[in-house]
């Protein structure tokens, strides 16, 4: 039987609770799970390509699991990265009908690019349904408390970044 190797892909600037529930429950579907960390600097990252990527191993170090979880920074093509790791399948996550409309784009342009790897969609909890990382950072850079949207390190990290 062929290994179901999944790719999930982002930023992760920083990773969220809504993250790390796409994380979970991509964990039940597949054999390997790689998350990948774009570089992408065109979005201006707060936190540093390895922070970013210590930040998610740090959420895989901490499930509690039996997939393997690997964590991969990337930069190009999505396609081109899920090829290189051999995956097969593409996790999204979904928030909002919102999501749907960009996420519907890119698999039309992925499928025309290699229609052997599927992406799958799977939806945030309701709880994480509102949470992006760009809100996230704003809450931190105004003193807001964000505890319900990332972990503790997360948190300790956004405190860092913005003297807070």
């Amino acid at each position: 039987m062929t290994q179901r190797i999944a790719l999930y892909p982002g930023t992760f600037d920083p990773i969220t609770n809504g993250h790390v529930d796409i994380i979970g429950r991509a964990v039940k579907l597949v054999d390997r799970l790689i998350i990948g960390v774009a570089i992408n600097e065109d979005k201006g990252p707060l936190f540093s390509l390895d922070e970013r990527v210590a930040m998610a191993q740090r959420v895989a170090d901490q499930l509690d699991t039996e997939t393997e979880i690997e964590v991969k920074p990337f930069d190009g093509l999505l396609m081109h990265f899920a090829e290189q790791v051999n995956a097969n399948i593409i996790v999204r996550g979904l928030r909002a009908v919102s999501d749907f409309e960009y996420e519907f784009q890119m698999v039309g342009m992925n499928q025309r690019l290699n229609a052997a790897i599927e992406t799958v969609f799977l939806m945030a909890d309701p709880r994480h349904q509102a949470v992006a990382s760009r809100l996230v950072k704003e809450i931190a850079r105004l003193g807001g408390d964000v505890t319900a949207f990332v972990s503790p390190s997360v948190k300790a990290m956004l405190m860092e970044k913005f003297g807070s």
